[in-house]
């Protein structure tokens, strides 16, 4: 998977505005919409927050990966999402996440989805990638940091 194609300056944000779970989701789905990833907002927006219901995406070590599926995507995009001071997202070790990456996917494609997620989830297991997209300074900072 070349993450440099899903994640890009456009879909980075270095500075998450929101303070709850359901915010974050938004602000993330805004971003891909002003990227011209997403056309359609609402369903975008309704199959992660869908997901969300199901189980939290929010993992450990600060990081939250809310995502879903809709046919309203012909590939896969992803955006990024830093909050340093963190947001309770469920978190599996109920800590605040910092670090959100976002994923919508065809629904009918499985391994470009899985692919991504188990690739951002390696590289962000590593405490000195987490902390470089913490403290990044650009938004290119933060893709040459996720490149391998």
């Amino acid at each position: 998977m070349n993450l440099k194609k899903a994640l890009t300056k456009d879909t980075i944000s270095l500075d998450i505005k929101s303070s709850s779970k359901e915010e974050v989701i938004e602000e993330m789905i805004d971003i891909l919409v002003s990227a011209g990833k997403i056309k359609d907002r609402k369903s975008a927006l309704n199959v992660v927050i869908e997901r969300e219901k199901k189980m939290s995406t929010g993992m450990q070590n600060g990081i939250a990966i809310p995502h879903g599926k809709t046919d309203t995507v012909e590939t896969l995009v992803a955006a990024l999402g830093v909050k340093s001071e963190g947001i309770d997202f469920d978190s599996i070790d109920g800590k605040p996440s910092t670090i959100f990456i976002m994923t919508i996917s065809p629904a009918n494609r499985t391994g470009p989805h899985i692919q991504f997620l188990a690739e951002i989830s390696r590289l962000l297991n590593d405490p000195a990638t987490r902390q470089k997209v913490l403290t990044a300074q650009s938004k290119e900072e933060v893709v040459d940091t996720l490149q391998l």
